[in-house]
């Protein structure tokens, strides 16, 4: 597995790969990698000839300087894992290779950011966009993996490979959870023993909610009940329950037939945010 820490680095393997007719797959991470993470390097290596991982902890769509402080950064680890998971290039660059200089460039998604994540974390999603687009420039691939857990930046991805024509297939694999529910991600690093015995409430209360949609309740009432039973436990603090268009991720005020909804969910717990959703 080579490992680059430069976008010339990259760039010349990229191009070298697709003069020869080689297959990239690109699998965007911020790192502390879990099976999550895997199951698409995994994935990448089943459909390219070479995949590429990046690792790094995006700067620009924390709104929150604690967060980014307090990430999970394990380099080593995640080296290791990436080697036996069929990686070809780690790209774990830092802040001044992917950002010479402050980047002024704005992204506006229109009513895909006005909403939840978009709606809580002002300018995240302008981070998200302009960390993605750079990697795609330098990396070429020809299929970019992400995962369904971040389902809002999923949405945002997709609009951004179409508004910018970029010349790649977007792959979105399932969220991957753990035995009792939880969905992986790097944050459950951070949980105490304590928040993680009550963390799976987060997803419980997502299939309650996804059953009482299926039975016909109103989305009012499904999103009150759902913050209801998610105030009942002390360790944890809601944010926003949503229950949404899975395609244009706006808020529904009732259901029509056919059309696909998304249940999505933030909540702080002891002091760790964590999202969720499950699509009915």
């Amino acid at each position: 597995m080579h490992v680059f820490t430069t976008a010339a680095a990259l760039q010349s393997f990229a191009e070298a790969s697709r003069r020869a007719g080689r297959r990239l797959g690109l699998v965007p991470t911020m790192g502390a990698l879990h099976d999550g993470h895997l199951q698409l390097v995994q994935a990448a290596a089943t459909d390219c000839d070479d995949v590429i991982a990046s690792i790094f902890v995006n700067p620009t769509q924390f709104n929150n300087p604690d967060d980014l402080r307090l990430y999970p950064r394990l380099p080593e680890q995640d080296t290791a894992l990436l080697a036996g998971a069929g990686c070809t290039v780690l790209f774990m660059p830092g802040v001044e290779a992917m950002y010479p200089q402050p980047t002024v460039l704005r992204f506006d998604f229109g009513p895909l950011e006005r909403v939840m994540e978009g709606a809580h974390r002002p300018g995240h999603f302008n981070g998200v966009a302009t960390v993605v687009s750079k990697l795609f420039h330098m990396a070429r691939p020809h299929r970019a993996y992400f995962g369904q857990k971040d389902f809002q930046q999923v949405a945002i991805v997709r609009q951004l490979i179409a508004d910018l024509s970029f010349d790649l297939e977007l792959v979105v694999a399932p969220t991957v959870r753990e035995a009792d529910g939880l969905a992986m991600s790097s944050r459950n690093r951070r949980l105490s023993p304590e928040a993680r015995a009550v963390a799976p409430l987060l997803h419980r209360v997502l299939e309650q909610a996804a059953s009482q949609v299926r039975q016909g309740v109103a989305p009012a009432q499904v999103q009150a009940q759902a913050l209801a039973a998610l105030a009942q436990e002390p360790q944890f603090t809601p944010e926003y329950f949503e229950v949404s268009d899975a395609q244009t991720l706006q808020p529904l005020a009732h259901y029509e037939a056919g059309r696909p909804v998304v249940l999505c969910v933030a909540a702080h717990l002891s002091g760790v945010r964590l999202i969720d959703n499950v699509v009915v």
